[in-house]
């Protein structure tokens, strides 16, 4: 049994040659035999991931509010909060629901959340906003609690294909936050 011996270096110059030959007498726009087998061609993502992994039927998006009471507002706050977002939310022109509201009892004390779900994806929650400006009840609510908040933030999330969709529960529950 015959073994080829050579050194590595003449391989790799032998290797350099064939590629060379091989990807000089292409016509444009064809790739030759050999560099198909070295070279792949990653095609570009054409969405974003979350995109991706949302819902097309339904696409929904939903919005997480995050409001840090100034702890001696925490029972005023929750009252006023709980009186007047209903009474906003029952007009029916607004492609909006109310799915739920809570306090922090984990993590950030002293926090309400509040979870909207914008059946209509962004053109929805953008009427949502333009009636808001215009609407007397909701300037009320932002006023009355304008000094009883630390601070505030907004979170958009859109439906994923493989979760369901959130329900509120009956009675008092616990809850789970997680990011991923």
């Amino acid at each position: 049994v015959t073994i080829w011996k050579c050194p590595i270096s003449v391989f790799f110059s032998l290797l350099w040659g064939l590629w060379k030959l091989a990807s000089s007498h292409n016509r444009p726009g064809e790739v030759s035999w050999l560099k198909s087998l070295f070279v792949w061609k990653v095609n570009p993502r054409k969405d974003a991931h979350s995109n991706l992994l949302a819902q097309k039927e339904t696409s929904s998006l939903y919005e997480l509010q995050f409001h840090n009471v100034k702890p001696e507002y925490l029972k005023s706050y929750n009252k006023i909060c709980q009186e007047m977002l209903p009474k906003i939310h029952e007009d029916k022109y607004y492609p909006c629901t109310f799915v739920g509201a809570w306090n922090m009892w984990y993590g950030e004390q002293d926090q309400a959340v509040y979870l909207w779900s914008y059946e209509g994806s962004y053109p929805a929650l953008t009427e949502v906003i333009n009636k808001l400006k215009e609407n007397q009840q909701f300037a009320q609510l932002c006023k009355a609690r304008s000094n009883m908040l630390i601070s505030g933030k907004n979170q958009l999330f859109l439906e994923l294909s493989f979760w369901n969709e959130p329900v509120p529960p009956l009675g008092p529950s616990i809850y789970e936050l997680r990011s991923y």
